[in-house]
C-alpha cells in the first residue's frame, strides 16, 4: 500500500465516520458479517490463544474474542481515527492492558509484528493493491487460524468498485478500492498451508477461515 493509498485511507475513515462506526457498534454490536466471522473462530476455538486483528476498525473483533477467551490482541490499523476509537472503547471495557496498538500500514511493519495464533482481516484486502504483500505477510504470521471478509468478483460489484473510484478521484481523495480475483486470494492462502474450514458469502462479502 503506498503513501498516497494511506492518506486516503486517514481522510476516508476521519473521526467523523469513525465515531458514526463506535455510536452504531455500542448500540448493535458487530455488524452481520463481523458476527458471522467472530461465531466461526469461537466455533474453532479461541480460549487461550493470541490475536492480530490487521485492520480492526473500531475494535470489534477484539473485544468479542477477547470476551470468548483470547489472552491478548495486536491492532494494526492504517486509519488514526479507527486506532483511537478502538483505545477508547477498549479502555471502557477495561480490556487496555491486553491489547496492543499500531498504527501504519502492515505490510511495512509486519516484520515488527510477532506471529500470533489467530490472524484477522475484516474487509482490508480491497484496501489494498499489494494483495500479495498483504497476504504473505499476514498468513506467515497465522499460527493457527486465519480468517478474513472480503468482496466476491460479481459484475455488479466491480462496476459498483469502479463507480468508487471514479468519485474519488473526482473529490480529490487518492484512497482506491481493489477487486481482486477470489480465485487468486484462496491460491496465495493455500499457499502458506491453510485450509479452509470455514465459507459463507453475503449479497456483497466472502467470510472464510482458514486452520493451519
Amino acid at each position: 500500500m503506498d503513501c498516497s493509498q494511506c492518506q486516503g485511507i486517514e481522510e476516508l475513515f476521519n473521526e467523523e465516520t469513525v465515531s458514526r462506526n463506535l455510536v452504531d457498534y455500542r448500540r448493535n454490536g458487530p455488524d452481520k458479517v463481523t458476527r458471522m466471522l467472530v461465531n466461526a473462530l469461537i466455533a474453532a476455538g479461541v480460549k487461550g490463544k493470541t490475536l492480530l486483528d490487521i485492520g480492526g476498525g473500531v475494535g470489534a473483533i477484539q473485544h468479542e474474542l477477547l470476551s470468548a477467551g483470547v489472552e491478548n490482541a495486536i491492532d494494526v490499523d492504517a486509519s488514526s481515527a479507527y486506532i483511537d476509537a478502538a483505545k477508547g472503547e477498549a479502555g471502557r471495557r477495561n480490556l487496555t492492558d491486553k491489547i496492543q496498538f499500531m498504527h501504519g500500514n502492515f505490510v511495512d511493519l509486519s516484520a515488527s509484528i510477532p506471529a500470533s495464533d489467530v490472524v484477522t482481516l475484516n474487509r482490508v484486502i480491497c484496501c489494498y493493491d499489494d494483495v500479495v504483500g498483504l497476504i504473505n505477510s499476514s498468513a506467515e504470521r497465522a499460527k493457527q487460524l486465519y480468517a478474513l471478509v472480503y468482496p466476491h468478483n460479481a459484475w455488479w460489484l466491480k462496476l459498483g468498485m469502479k463507480i468508487m473510484n471514479f468519485l474519488f478521484k473526482f473529490t480529490d481523495n487518492p484512497y482506491r478500492a481493489f477487486d481482486h480475483p477470489t480465485q487468486a486470494v484462496e491460491n496465495l492462502i493455500e499457499k502458506h498451508d491453510l485450509h479452509r474450514i470455514f465459507y459463507r458469502r453475503t449479497l456483497v462479502w466472502q467470510v472464510a477461515v482458514y486452520s493451519r
